[in-house]
């Protein structure tokens, strides 16, 4: 059996955002059961040199929706300056990518293979296909930020386990 790119990449996008937005949702509670300013979960790090939550939820939309809409436009570079954002913004970074990703086609994304796709950071230039750099580059990179993201969550004290992460799995109908 083939699989393929939008099967290796939008589905599986689409199954960890919908955990992430679950234990966002699951965060957003704690604080007000706790009474936790949700603004003190925006801005945790998990060591002072990672960059905060906030930073974590902006790369997982970078590595996904972005990711995809750089294999069409040749280029992908870091994501810019992180905008002000509050708990909720994140909650609506995370819907907005969600639905983003589900307007695209199987079609659409599976005609991308074999496509130039650059990530370009400054002078430095790495070449890829659209599928090695969605593969060994792209997925990689969300996966990280959506891990550090559940784990500064969990750091805070919020209520999560494995199956929060994982989402919901494609499974046979």
């Amino acid at each position: 059996m083939a699989i393929s790119i939008y099967d290796a990449t939008v589905a599986g996008y689409l199954q960890t955002l919908g955990a992430v937005a679950g234990f966002l949702d699951k965060g957003a509670a704690h604080c007000a059961a706790a009474g936790v300013d949700s603004a003190e979960l925006v801005a945790t790090r998990l060591y002072p040199d990672m960059l905060p939550l906030a930073f974590q939820i902006w790369s997982v939309q970078h590595h996904s929706l972005h990711a995809i809409e750089a294999c069409a436009s040749g280029v992908f570079t870091p994501p810019g300056p992180l905008p002000e954002l509050d708990y909720a913004g994140l909650q609506t970074v995370v819907a907005d990518t969600i639905a983003a990703l589900k307007a695209l086609t199987p079609e659409a994304v599976n005609a991308l293979e074999g496509r130039d796709v650059v990530f370009q950071l400054g002078d430095m230039r790495m070449p890829f296909t659209a599928e090695g750099f969605l593969l060994s580059f792209s997925i990689p990179n969300f996966h990280f930020h959506a891990t550090t993201a559940y784990d500064i969550l969990r750091s805070k004290g919020v209520k999560l386990g494995k199956r929060d992460y994982m989402g919901r799995p494609r499974m046979k109908v």
